[in-house]
């Protein structure tokens, strides 16, 4: 599963998609560095004075270049401590750096401090299924929906998060059943592990 960070209105959470190598599993493959490939939405939004800023830092932090990235940042956050895109820019680089609980509390707080843009809420929706909170990752793609029915990559994440709770269930039907499982039940089960497979 590709959970992606900030593709609003892309093609495929991805146009402008960035990768590399890391974590196994059905929900590891890619998000969060993603997010960094379209910042555009959030740059409206940002009272940022120099439009490239937010871009530079984006780009030094693709480049490894991490802890120049990081003060460069953070230098912006004491200028204008209240600016969105600096704020989420901060968010998904504390996730990329493993700072997963750190980066949960800022976009929280851009959700609460900017309730009507979707992509925190996208982003939020991320690490809670990373930490396994299935229940909780599909209302924040439902808010984030809310906010814009055409966010692709909420889309495509809540279509995620309902294939793994659907073999969840599965899973749990199969020792409940009172002989062996059906061939049904196993045919859907597989098909689920399948699709977490394919994304």
């Amino acid at each position: 599963m590709r959970l992606r960070l900030l593709h609003r209105r892309s093609t495929g959470f991805a146009s402008a998609r960035l990768r590399r190598p890391r974590r196994p599993g059905w929900l590891w493959a890619g998000p969060l560095l993603a997010a960094l490939a379209c910042l555009a939405p959030l740059r409206a939004h940002s009272a940022v004075d120099d439009s490239q800023t937010l871009k530079q830092i984006e780009q030094q932090f693709r480049r490894g270049e991490i802890g120049a990235a990081q003060t460069r940042l953070d230098q912006g956050l004491q200028a204008l401590p209240g600016d969105p895109g600096l704020r989420f820019l901060k968010a998904v680089i504390l996730a990329e750096t493993g700072q997963a609980d750190q980066a949960a509390q800022w976009l929280e707080r851009l959700t609460q401090d900017f309730p009507e843009m979707p992509e925190p809420y996208n982003n939020l929706a991320v690490l809670n299924a990373r930490a396994g909170k299935l229940d909780q990752a599909r209302a924040l793609l439902e808010s984030a929906l809310r906010l814009d029915p055409r966010y692709r990559t909420a889309h495509e994440n809540l279509g995620d998060i309902y294939i793994q709770l659907a073999q969840q269930a599965y899973q749990a039907a199969a020792p409940a059943a009172p002989a062996a499982p059906s061939s049904t039940l196993l045919a859907k089960l597989r098909l689920a592990r399948e699709l977490l497979l394919a994304r």
